[in-house]
């Protein structure tokens, strides 16, 4: 009978990425959906649409960051219309 493969190296590209790494993806898709859609808004508009859409991913909003992110956000010049 011939010995088990190990495993050990399927889980070597997983360990690579450090903890949470899907969370901070999911986070920086929502900051860049908002920005193209509520950018020159209110900051309290601007972190509303952050919230809500971070919760339609599953991710807990971290009031700090989203804080942040709507200032910059707000900041911003709005896009011309296209079309």
């Amino acid at each position: 009978m011939n010995p088990l493969a190990s495993i050990s190296g399927l889980a070597t590209e997983a360990s690579r990425r450090p903890i949470g790494w899907q969370v901070q993806l999911r986070v920086d898709y929502v900051v860049n959906k908002v920005m193209q859609t509520h950018r020159g808004q209110s900051e309290d508009a601007v972190k509303q649409a952050i919230q809500d859409q971070l919760r339609v991913y599953g991710v807990v909003p971290n009031n700090r960051q989203v804080s942040q992110y709507a200032t910059a956000i707000s900041a911003l010049p709005q896009l011309p219309p296209t079309g």
